[in-house]
């Protein structure tokens, strides 16, 4: 949500704006064709690749519209010639963009957002809300929900917020494909969340904040109270990775970048056009 209304906002901004836009990409490159950023005078909106090559290209965006042009074409070579090493070159359009354009970009971010991955964060202590800091500059949509107002409320995050009085309502029903992090304060509902997002079977990647002791008493509890239910698929402890950092800030860190290698994989099988729409709604 953070990126999208930043977007929004940058494209309301009065002046002009050029949009640019990677047409074709041959060899190494960092960004894919379907790229996309806007430029103002002053300011401007998602990335290009960066170096050298973005930084010629936002000249020439803003020289055109200096100029009052509508459009130009840029075909640069990723090599020693820009002080780049991909090796390979890409092929920029820039366009200004009218009234109907900046309405048209701002409809696609948005039905961008609506497409992103859902993650439920379930509990906004200390390490939800960390989460939730980190998850509002990503490629998700994210909703943070606890059964205390006060916690919620502690939450700056520019993300959805729930007041929830049966968290299990939220698992049930969110969207196909969701990813659930249970990081409550009550180790009974932290087991019955869990649970409850394994039970549907579609989810990419189910989380739960604890030792390996707490997971091995929550195989039993299964056991005895889910008909057996496998925790195969569940991620316990969340966010190692190596680390025994227990800092709310370096979990989230860790937790976030499980979150995003189980996610981004669905990205590779999106049409172009719906992958592009993506990016866009994410910078």
């Amino acid at each position: 949500m953070y990126a999208l209304n930043r977007l929004i906002s940058f494209l309301n901004e009065a002046g002009p704006v050029a949009r640019l836009r990677l047409t074709r990409v041959r060899g190494s490159s960092p960004r894919e064709a379907g790229t996309e950023m806007f430029v103002s005078a002053t300011g401007l909106s998602g990335t290009i690749g960066g170096g050298q090559l973005e930084q010629r290209a936002i000249d020439a965006a803003r020289e055109m519209l200096a100029k009052g042009d509508i459009a130009c074409h840029l075909d640069l070579p990723l090599g020693p010639e820009i002080g780049q090493c991909c090796g390979g070159r890409v092929e920029i359009s820039v366009q200004r963009m009218r009234m109907a354009d900046k309405a048209a970009a701002i409809s696609a971010a948005r039905r961008a957002h609506d497409s992103l991955p859902s993650v439920y964060v379930l509990g906004a202590g200390h390490v939800g809300r960390a989460l939730a800091d980190l998850l509002q500059h990503l490629p998700v949509r994210t909703v943070l929900a606890d059964q205390r107002q006060g916690e919620l409320a502690l939450s700056g995050a520019m993300v959805e917020k729930r007041l929830c009085a049966i968290p299990e309502f939220e698992i049930q029903s969110a969207p196909p494909g969701s990813a659930f992090v249970v990081l409550t304060h009550d180790h009974a509902l932290d087991f019955l969340l869990t649970a409850a997002a394994l039970e549907r079977g579609d989810a990419r990647y189910v989380g739960m904040i604890g030792s390996a002791t707490k997971r091995a008493k929550f195989r039993s509890w299964c056991a005895r109270q889910c008909d057996g239910l496998s925790d195969a698929a569940l991620t316990c402890p969340i966010g190692s990775g190596g680390s025994r950092d227990k800092r709310p800030e370096i979990i989230a860190a860790m937790v976030a970048a499980e979150l995003m290698t189980a996610l981004t994989p669905a990205a590779q099988h999106m049409q172009p056009d719906r992958a592009r729409e993506i990016r866009l709604a994410t910078r």
